[in-house]
């Protein structure tokens, strides 16, 4: 069955949203407390990261060790990914998307990201030849992805088995140390892929009407 369109101009900005620039950047969804977006940014300087991460404390967290840390290519951001990713980035911007061990959504399928009509969306913001990393320690969440980049989106990908020594987030280490599969799909975006958001602009903050 054919995922319906996301509607992304009903899409209002978030609180306190700020616009960016379009420049080239990768984008961490749920990054938690930010371990991975702290390391991330660390050993690769030369990019700009923005970590997104819905929930307060978490968000705090992350910020907080930010101060600490102080990396000048990392920006937390408090907000929910869907209308932070419609009203800030522009088309083709994204050098590559992290989603590590998002929530499976046991009850509610059609929330799963590769399940959603926003996965369009995101797709259509990702530079030709950028990749999605998506991360889970659920066998059932990769097998589904892997089977909708196949029968939906058409999609390249690698699957890979991460290792026991890997520590980007703190859901990775706590899994992994109790010696649960831990995999992840890398998802590339061929050059000659087409969406039908490739010519929609950012919002850039202004509430669009939801009628």
């Amino acid at each position: 069955m054919p995922i319906r369109q996301f509607q992304a101009q009903r899409m209002r900005a978030p609180r306190d949203f700020q616009a960016i620039s379009n420049s080239p950047i990768c984008v961490e969804i749920g990054a938690g407390k930010g371990k991975h977006a702290l390391l991330f940014s660390a050993s690769h300087p030369q990019q700009q990261l923005i970590a997104i991460e819905r929930t307060r404390e978490k968000f705090l967290a992350m910020q907080k060790q930010h101060q600490i840390e102080g990396q000048s290519n990392l920006t937390p951001v408090h907000a929910d990914a869907l209308p932070w990713v419609v009203h800030a980035l522009f088309p083709q911007q994204v050098q590559q998307f992290f989603i590590l061990y998002p929530n499976p959504e046991p009850h509610n399928p059609a929330q799963r990201w590769l399940n959603m009509p926003f996965f369009e969306f995101l797709l259509s913001r990702l530079q030709p030849g950028g990749q999605i990393t998506l991360a889970s320690n659920i066998p059932e969440y990769i097998q589904e992805a892997q089977q909708q980049l196949i029968d939906v989106w058409q999609l390249p990908f690698v699957k890979e088995k991460i290792a026991a020594s890997s520590a980007r987030t703190h859901f990775e280490v706590k899994y992994l140390e109790r010696g649960e599969l831990c995999q992840q799909l890398i998802i590339t975006k061929p050059a000659d892929y087409t969406t039908r958001f490739d010519d929609f602009a950012p919002l850039q903050g202004q509430n669009a009407v939801a009628e």
